[in-house]
């Protein structure tokens, strides 16, 4: 099996060409940084080794014009990490294909641009060696990925990417076909947007309390977009709209109050001073955070909005305060009212989506949980099922006239658990705050 020894990046001076090899620096792989100028390589450099604390050792850098036919001539996995724009990166990829060698591997780093239409019109040597690796932002610190390989990688260049990334880097590795946005971010940013859809007619500050960490994520869902930037969410649920026609096609609809803040500069924590569904003047204890009103654009200070949550809420997070995230679903699926009602839809959605992509994105359930828990660090779909049951998942669905996957058939069948990952405690994806 051929081995990757040396590793060049190019758009080494993004966020995600840095952050990328920050994780083959630190893994001992020599790593060259190129870029369009010396400096922005060197920027990507000095952002590499401050996210892993020095530990990214081994990166030299480069220019496109200097030193691009050199850095090639002997790499063993070429990484394409320019901008995610598909005549961009078609661009790069026609000048890769004519300066690599035969045995290189090349990669390119996507969030859901079609994989093999990168390639269309290429040489059938760069088809061959040619997959799409989508790392989680940050990756050093991240470390479920989706290894997408297109209709024309040779299998045994899968494997030995995906040998690499686990072996090597330490990667938690999902295979996903080539479809839109691939697994993890066509399923979290159905959840994302469907919630910035709730909150025009719910408001922005209850959402994000409603569908908290204590349903099973890190972040709140709204706090999560601006973290992300919502020129990104945009990019993803409007490919994901264009060319998705399924079950979730309407929750990919981008709401129109965040379209005209996006045209007004709003683009969440990257714009500090504009904000996004969040804004924060000021620094430390003197600092003032204000909440985004969607009907008028404006925001209001979070100390004049306290939204009244419902019971339920609190009762599911002592359940999980007392480590029993079973019991926290329990409150939930046993609630009564308009609340309980809208957070069952947005959870039970994500089950039934999640695992009704198994055989169309992903091959398992295992591999949608997988990803949802080590990319997204969201609970799992099979860790909710498990933790509600799955013959009343089935029941509740059913009422909820949603799509019954076959994998939850099937747990309810054989009786067994959903989730299976041993060394990981499902505790772990619910937080009582």
């Amino acid at each position: 099996m051929k081995s990757i020894r040396k590793v060049v990046i190019l758009g080494a001076n993004g966020a995600m060409g840095s952050g990328s090899g920050a994780v083959f620096a630190a893994a001992g792989i020599p790593t060259v940084f190129l870029a369009r100028t010396l400096e922005k390589a060197e920027s990507g450099r000095s952002r590499a080794e401050q996210l892993t604390k020095g530990k990214a050792s081994g990166i030299s850098c480069g220019t496109y014009s200097s030193d691009l036919g050199h850095a090639l001539a002997d790499a063993d996995l070429i990484f394409e990490a320019v901008s995610e724009d598909l005549a961009v990166k078609r661009e790069v990829l026609t000048l890769i294909d004519r300066l690599r060698t035969a045995s290189s591997i090349v990669a390119t780093v996507s969030s859901g641009l079609p994989i093999g239409g990168l390639v269309a019109d290429r040489s059938d040597s760069l088809k061959r060696n040619f997959v799409g690796i989508h790392f989680f932002n940050p990756p050093t610190i991240i470390v479920g990925c989706e290894l997408i390989p297109h209709a024309g990688t040779d299998p045994g260049v899968v494997a030995v990417v995906r040998d690499f990334l686990a072996t090597v880097v330490g990667r938690e590795v999902v295979e996903t076909r080539d479809t839109p946005a691939f697994a993890g971010n066509r399923l979290g940013f159905k959840v994302l947007n469907e919630i910035a859809q709730l909150a025009e007619e719910h408001g922005v500050a209850f959402m994000d309390q409603l569908v908290g960490p204590h349903t099973g994520r890190a972040l709140p869902p709204l706090a999560t977009i601006d973290l992300v930037g919502w020129d990104v969410h945009k990019a993803i649920v409007d490919n994901l709209h264009a060319r998705t026609h399924d079950v979730a096609h309407d929750c990919f609809v981008l709401p129109a109050y965040m379209q005209r803040q996006i045209d007004r500069g709003h683009l969440g924590r990257k714009t500090r001073n504009k904000g996004g569904f969040f804004r924060m003047d000021g620094k430390g204890a003197d600092a003032r955070h204000f909440v985004l009103d969607p009907a008028s654009g404006d925001y209001r200070p979070v100390s004049e909005i306290s939204p009244a949550l419902p019971a339920f809420v609190d009762q599911m997070k002592a359940a999980i305060k007392s480590s029993r995230h079973p019991g926290a679903m329990e409150v939930l699926c046993s609630a009564e009212g308009r609340e309980a009602e809208l957070l069952r839809k947005v959870i039970l959605g994500y089950i039934s989506y999640g695992l009704g992509l198994v055989g169309e994105v992903v091959e398992r359930p295992r591999d949608i949980d997988r990803i949802m828990g080590f990319g997204f660090n969201w609970a799992p779909p099979g860790v909710l099922v498990d933790a509600i049951g799955p013959g009343r998942t089935i029941i509740l669905l059913e009422q909820a006239k949603l799509p019954v996957p076959d994998a939850i058939l099937d747990a309810a069948t054989h009786q067994r658990p959903l989730f299976n990952e041993p060394a990981v405690d499902s505790a772990r994806f619910f937080v009582a705050a």
